[in-house]
């Protein structure tokens, strides 16, 4: 098996590119066992690095699933303070934080959507505070992955479990750029096309954006007030870059929360807290999600927008053309990380105060009134395809071509 090659090289790249971690700071690490290899390189790299500590919390998709079937109702609810205290004290102290993916994508098929969604409630509400120091950027995050056997047969049905791990390990370096010589430099390179893309979008100043293609998305949503476009790296209030996602195709805004209309149809599956949903629609009015359909996972789907109020809102635009590197692998990943910078996206739920000039210094009544979503969850979710249309349309009613058949116009 090829799972120790480059690992170091990885796991330097994860750490000094995608959180830039510094001297004298903390890491958290989220991760299942699956990547216990990853994690453990990690931890020494960190402290070579000059890590203060390194926490690594645990979690296992099969226990997570037990939990599930056999605690009441109420014992799902409830996250007792030392768990809660364990995420949001390093990030109240500003420490990097990095979530490994490994674990089966439908790990809780099967298990009732709703009993699910009690427990993720719960968790998000109990470390509301960490998710706002990464939101805000206090606390440097990032999300990649290392390749988990059920994940990797799912990707590779056909292989055998050692040959799907070797390929799913050899398709995640690709996609995070970490597969060459030089990672950093390739970041670079990468970083240097997402800011010409960024300073374009908003340069036209648009209003709001118009999407229409033979899948059933006809859809219209406006852009917040002095809405801004990001792609790629993110800045902590001192000014240092960090990369939230490896890997990472997409630039990105904010809506505004009461404007969405029209209908957006998936492109490609959503795994979410373990179960697949396919073949899905949803319908906004006035920004609000009024109606879906589901052919699979209807309930996980409902599970989601019943989260709080502002899941039934948008909180984010991603646009990401339909011959991306990823999209080109011609891969389906069941996992939203790699799925959503291979299609253009939308997120339930909570926006980025970056995403509006001035946002990071914004008070949370501020942002409201610039138009951002809140809510205790994000969920991206697919609509790109070959034949997308997208119209950018400016306040005074000009409309400039933004992607033409699934690629940007320009």
């Amino acid at each position: 098996m090829k799972l120790n090659e480059n690992l170091e090289k990885y796991a330097s790249m994860l750490l000094r590119v995608g959180v830039d971690l510094q001297d004298g700071q903390e890491l958290l690490i989220a991760a299942a066992p699956e990547a216990a290899a990853l994690v453990r390189k990690m931890t020494e790299c960190a402290y070579k690095m000059g890590a203060k500590r390194v926490q690594v919390m645990w979690s296992d998709a099969v226990c997570d699933r037990l939990d599930c079937e056999y605690q009441s109702e109420e014992e799902l609810a409830y996250v007792p303070d030392w768990r809660a205290e364990m995420v949001n004290a390093p990030a109240r102290r500003g420490c990097a934080y990095v979530r490994i993916l490994s674990e089966d994508p439908a790990a809780l098929a099967g298990v009732d959507a709703k009993r699910v969604a009690i427990r993720r409630k719960a968790l998000s509400t109990a470390t509301k505070e960490s998710s706002e120091c990464r939101m805000t950027g206090k606390s440097p995050w990032l999300v990649a992955a290392y390749p988990g056997a059920e994940w990797a047969l799912k990707v590779f049905p056909d292989d055998l479990e050692s040959k799907a791990m070797d390929a799913l390990y050899t398709v995640i370096l690709q996609a995070s750029r970490a597969d060459g010589c030089d990672p950093a430099a390739a970041w670079a390179a990468h970083q240097k096309n997402l800011t010409q893309r960024v300073k374009w979008l908003n340069s036209q100043h648009f209003d709001r954006l118009h999407y229409k293609n033979s899948l059933g998305t006809d859809f219209t949503v406006g852009l917040a007030k002095n809405h801004v476009w990001e792609g790629g790296a993110s800045l902590t209030p001192d000014g240092r870059s960090f990369v939230p996602n490896m890997p990472t195709e997409e630039v990105f805004t904010a809506p505004d929360r009461f404007s969405a209309e029209g209908t957006l149809a998936a492109s490609l599956p959503l795994s979410h807290g373990g179960a697949l949903i396919e073949n899905f629609t949803i319908t906004f009015h006035e920004g609000r999600a009024v109606s879906f359909t589901a052919e699979k996972g209807g309930e996980a789907l409902q599970s989601i927008l019943d989260t709080d109020e502002g899941a039934k809102y948008l909180g984010e635009v991603a646009l990401i053309p339909a011959d991306s590197p990823i999209s080109r692998m011609g891969l389906l990943f069941y996992n939203t990380l790699f799925d959503e910078n291979a299609s253009c996206h939308f997120a339930l739920g909570a926006a980025y105060p970056e995403n509006v000039e001035g946002g990071m210094e914004m008070s949370k009544e501020e942002l409201k009134e610039a138009g951002l979503n809140d809510s205790l969850t994000h969920v991206d979710f697919m609509i790109g395809t070959a034949d997308l249309e997208i119209t950018g349309i400016r306040a005074d009613g000009s409309e400039i071509p933004v992607f033409r058949r699934g690629v940007w116009a320009r």
